[in-house]
């Protein structure tokens, strides 16, 4: 199995590692000094399970590479659509796209059923741009449930997690899925076939639609954000609001919303990714988080104006931030 890392950050590099101590034949793609820590040391993972060091592939130009059975898409999904020059060398007529994204994926009614089927999310794929450079034929989705971060150039702190759920947007078991679980886990990681991941791309979404744009308003923690009174009704009122758009489109999410918040109490003090882009001056990752819900309520005609009240400040806030 040939794999390429699109974006070997702190979960790229973690799963490629994975992947090349299964015995993938595993490719990182990166750059500046990560690149070339990677190169010279290759990715150190410093995990509670066990710290170990693995030596794949490291370079910035995929042509080195040439077409892969798998992508593992670790950029930012609002990346997307300009990632063309660095995936097109990477593709044959089969190879597979793995988008470990958060959010609403641009795949999402792709093969969906239901009088939504096909219907393109302009708030993700603006004038299709996304499907253009990332055929939803080719798409796997996947929904992260670990937690890493880079602590240096080549150095991957896992703090929690090993899960990343994966499924075909047209809910079959399909070979291709079945053999990259399978590589995964014979790196140490899970990786259940979900038959219908849309369901996990909700569970992941309600904790992320409501505090990724608050922690970057209020620059509080995943703590601070679950012990202020006021702040923490206005979570709850966003996933009420999420919960009904994603029931609207006949996903049920398995989890309470006090039990929801009480994991997040658990967390402590972490930073969001949101949080951590605004302090590091990068773009926020809004429109995949909350504007795609926001537009999926108007789809579906359910009234969510706690959300949409987040999005204006959030929204404004975002371009303060890339002005």
């Amino acid at each position: 199995m040939k794999v390429a890392v699109l974006g070997a950050g702190a979960i790229g590099a973690y799963v490629g590692a994975a992947l090349h101590h299964a015995g993938a034949d595993v490719h990182l793609i990166a750059r500046g000094p990560h690149l070339a820590a990677m190169r010279q040391h290759g990715v150190r993972v410093i995990s509670p399970r066990g710290d170990f060091t693995a030596r794949p592939h490291a370079t910035d130009d995929p042509t080195d590479i040439g077409p892969v059975d798998f992508v593992f898409l670790g950029l930012k999904a609002n990346s997307y659509a300009a990632c063309g020059p660095l995936i097109e060398p990477l593709l044959h007529e089969s190879t597979a796209v793995i988008a470990a994204q958060n959010g609403i994926p641009w795949w999402y009614f792709h093969r969906h059923g239901g009088p939504y089927d096909g219907q393109r999310i302009e708030s993700v794929d603006p004038g299709g741009t996304v499907s253009a450079v990332l055929a939803p034929e080719r798409a796997i989705g996947c929904v992260v449930y670990a937690a890493t971060e880079l602590e240096g150039p080549g150095v991957v702190r896992h703090l929690e997690g090993t899960r990343f759920s994966i499924g075909e947007p047209d809910r079959s078991l399909s070979p291709r899925c079945k053999d990259f679980s399978d590589a995964m886990q014979t790196g140490g990681l899970k990786c259940p076939v979900e038959p219908d991941l849309r369901n996990d791309i909700w569970l992941k979404l309600l904790g992320n639609i409501s505090f990724n744009p608050i922690s970057a308003l209020a620059r509080a923690t995943m703590r601070q954000m679950c012990h202020h009174g006021g702040t923490r009704k206005v979570i709850e009122t966003m996933m009420e609001e999420t919960l009904a758009v994603a029931e609207a489109l006949g996903c049920r999410v398995p989890i309470s919303i006090e039990r929801r918040l009480a994991g997040a109490e658990r967390v402590g003090d972490h930073r969001t990714s949101t949080l951590q882009d605004l302090e590091a001056g990068k773009p926020l990752e809004l429109d995949v988080l909350l504007t795609a819900v926001i537009e999926l309520a108007d789809i579906t005609g359910v009234d969510v104006p706690t959300l949409h009240t987040v999005h204006a400040l959030s929204d404004l806030l975002a371009h303060r931030t890339a002005a």
